[in-house]
């Protein structure tokens, strides 16, 4: 049975409802809080989904997919067109100046796109830029980029995750001058950055409608790095805050009598699974019995989980990437129904008992509470698993030094809609695979590279049903977002988890 917390803080309600409102339409400020805090908010040099969402409210990219329509349009790029498998040709919009009032040309991108494909750059996501071989220039605003292999899904990640920086000033700063000054061309400049507890924005007045995005209605946004939950809570409630994400079930419910606030649920292309240190240097070599992984898997009650912990919007899912994703096909991926029977005998079969329990550690870095009911779960079939929380870069650092056996993931493929960024991340061969299985990783780059959009699927199909046949990985279900915000303001959501401040305004 899942415990589950209720009701919210007592301290929390007096405060509301007794505090004066300093947040809102008053000084036209939002005040949003998030629980990561950026290793640095450069693009480039972070995973974490604060990050994503400052990237696309400071910078630009290349090309822009429309959220709604999924139509990709010209964003820095006005056009663009395949010169071959490998080449692509692009050109760029005129008139774009940088927040430091440089202009945007064709330097700015091949500065940018030769420094992040070069892995001695140590980008922290690879996937994102492990395709590009090379920029260069054609004209002033005409640019060539090569790719290393054939990969259709550059497009899409050209219009997300692989923004473009002002080359001369990324020169002259680099990623650790990036993160303390942040200058890019998007819909808000950073005035002010208090590296680990806070960004201040505001509008860019100048920025072009052609770029598909706007001049933000409300002119100040301001982003806290508040990693407490309750909080953040507190502070929304008190109306020091106007927005926050990311909020527990029960509390979202609660607040819903709030008069001030509204609570909106936002279905995301975020997946959570567990995924298995099966390396030679695993802290836990038990865990490299599949009759163990396969107990597991069994043991976790999703169902009852996205009921009670998650979400309504929320998807059960049977291969680790997001159903929506180009090659998400789980057709060839066994299903593990929550059976504690099954996983009692498998955990027999593998020696452990009431008398003989499996002891290990499962680390993770958000939605504690969900990690804790599998903690619970897992008593029941005799492991105990001793919970590590960590903020991300420490997980994942902890990680790789195998210090973990068990993760529990969430990934939000850098709301890539295409199973190259999310999948491989964690099976082919990068710094997250702690599977290392040669045949999932040489399916998953034939379904990164094939040109043919039917053996595309074909291959991500086989890996993914050999990921789960192998029991590599455990997939759960996707994430929801409880959005908690001033009964003032005026938001859409988002299945890509981005929050657009630029399209708000007050009722």
């Amino acid at each position: 049975m899942l415990k589950l917390k209720t009701g919210l803080m007592v301290g929390a309600l007096m405060v509301a409802l007794s505090g004066t409102a300093f947040a809102g339409k008053k000084d036209d400020t939002i005040r949003f809080a998030y629980e990561q805090v950026p290793e640095n908010v450069d693009p480039y040099f972070n995973n974490v989904r604060i990050g994503v969402i400052l990237g696309q409210l400071v910078w630009d990219t290349l090309i822009f997919r429309d959220p709604v329509t999924n139509e990709y349009k010209g964003q820095l790029a006005k056009s663009w067109k395949w010169v071959d498998d490998k080449t692509l040709d692009l050109d760029l919009r005129e008139g774009v100046k940088f927040h430091n009032g440089q202009d945007f040309d064709a330097d700015d991108v091949v500065y940018t796109l030769n420094f992040v494909g070069k892995a001695e750059n140590k980008v922290t996501t690879q996937t994102n830029v492990n395709w590009i071989e090379s920029a260069e220039k054609l004209g002033k605003y005409q640019v060539r980029i090569k790719l290393k292999r054939a990969f259709p899904a550059a497009i899409e990640y050209l219009a997300g995750p692989v923004v473009i920086h002002s080359g001369k000033y990324y020169a002259e700063a680099g990623p650790l001058g990036m993160n303390a000054k942040p200058v890019g061309s998007g819909p808000y400049k950073v005035v002010e950055h208090t590296i680990g507890k806070s960004i201040k924005l505001t509008a860019n007045p100048d920025y072009p409608a052609s770029l598909n995005k706007r001049v933000p209605k409300i002119k100040n946004l301001e982003i806290r790095f508040i990693p407490d939950r309750q909080t953040q809570t507190a502070e929304v409630m008190s109306e020091n805050l106007d927005f926050i994400m990311g909020v527990a079930v029960d509390q979202a419910l609660g607040m819903k009598a709030v008069p001030h606030l509204q609570v909106v649920e936002g279905e995301t292309m975020r997946i959570v699974f567990l995924n298995f240190n099966l390396t030679e240097q695993s802290p836990t070599p038990a865990i490299k019995d599949i009759r163990v992984r396969k107990a597991i898997a069994h043991a976790i009650p999703r169902e009852a989980m996205v009921k009670q912990l998650v979400g309504e919007k929320a998807r059960i899912i049977n291969a680790i990437c997001f159903p929506t994703q180009f090659g998400c096909d789980d057709k060839l991926a066994p299903r593990y129904a929550y059976d504690l029977t099954k996983a009692r005998e498998l955990m027999k079969e593998a020696g452990y008992g009431p008398d003989k329990k499996l002891e290990l550690e499962i680390v993770a870095y958000r939605e504690r509470d969900q990690t804790e009911a599998m903690i619970g779960a897992l008593r029941s079939i005799h492991i105990n698993a001793k919970l590590q929380f960590l903020q991300y870069a420490a997980m994942r650092e902890h990680l790789r030094l195998n210090k973990a056996a068990i993760a529990h993931q969430t990934w939000g493929s850098f709301s890539v809609n295409d199973v190259s960024a999310g999948t491989p991340v964690y099976f082919k061969f990068l710094s997250d695979d702690m599977a290392r299985d040669p045949e999932v990783r040489d399916l998953l780059e034939k379904g990164d590279s094939s040109v043919d959009p039917a053996a595309r699927k074909e291959a991500y199909a086989k890996a993914l049903g050999m990921i789960q046949e192998r029991v590599l990985g455990v997939p759960l279900y996707s994430l929801t977002t409880h959005y908690v915000a001033n009964g003032a303001l005026q938001f859409n959501t988002y299945p890509d988890e981005i929050p657009r401040f630029w399209e708000m305004s007050w009722k």
